[in-house]
């Protein structure tokens, strides 16, 4: 599916009939749900042509639906499982897989400590600091997989602040990838690709 607006236009219409009801993302940032939400979401791809697609992909805190669903659109083959604690995020979310007819996708209402199983990719956008990401990340992440955090410009410093959580956690950093989103002011993010050893 190529990176275009129009093809979007039924999750668009499905994301925003939920958020009337649950507010999921606010008011003011519904006219950019392209620009700051789904585009961000699929940043993801620069890490898929570089390193692998990921096969069993976990988001830890996907809210409403971030990077998530966008992701599961886009990469059909992905299995993708979007965690969340709170029940109204999660049943919003299974509105949205049944509208879109999302057989990859996979929303699950639990903390991210009381799961078992392992996935070859972990991503989390605006949930934590990686200091506290890593120690949740770390026993869900098969060795060799990959964790992708979505990060600002603050991405050093919190990168130094989690310096020895990360070494604890076996999580080695392999690169910083930087993009821009498509909005009016230069809107820079990051993605933090780190590695489990």
């Amino acid at each position: 599916m190529e990176l275009n607006k129009d093809n979007f236009e039924e999750y668009i219409n499905v994301f925003l009939n939920e958020n009337s009801k649950l507010n999921l993302i606010s008011k003011n940032d519904e006219t950019f749900l392209w620009e700051k939400h789904i585009n961000d979401s699929l940043a993801i791809g620069m890490f898929f042509d570089k390193y692998r697609p990921a096969k069993k992909l976990l988001d830890i805190g996907t809210g409403g639906g971030f990077p998530s669903v966008p992701i599961a659109l886009v990469y059909p083959r992905t299995d993708v499982y979007a965690l969340d604690s709170i029940r109204k995020k999660i049943n919003a979310l299974e509105n949205i897989k049944s509208a879109l007819k999302l057989k990859n996708l996979h929303p699950v209402c639990a903390r991210a400590e009381s799961l078992s199983e392992k996935f070859d990719t972990i991503t989390s956008r605006a949930v934590a600091p990686l200091k506290v990401l890593a120690g949740y990340v770390s026993p869900l992440l098969d060795a060799g997989g990959y964790f992708v955090a979505y990060k600002s410009l603050k991405v050093h410093e919190e990168l130094e602040e989690a310096r020895q959580i990360l070494t604890k956690s076996r999580l080695k950093l392999e690169e910083i990838m930087e993009y821009e989103l498509p909005l009016a002011e230069n809107y820079s993010r990051n993605l933090v690709i780190l590695k489990k050893y």
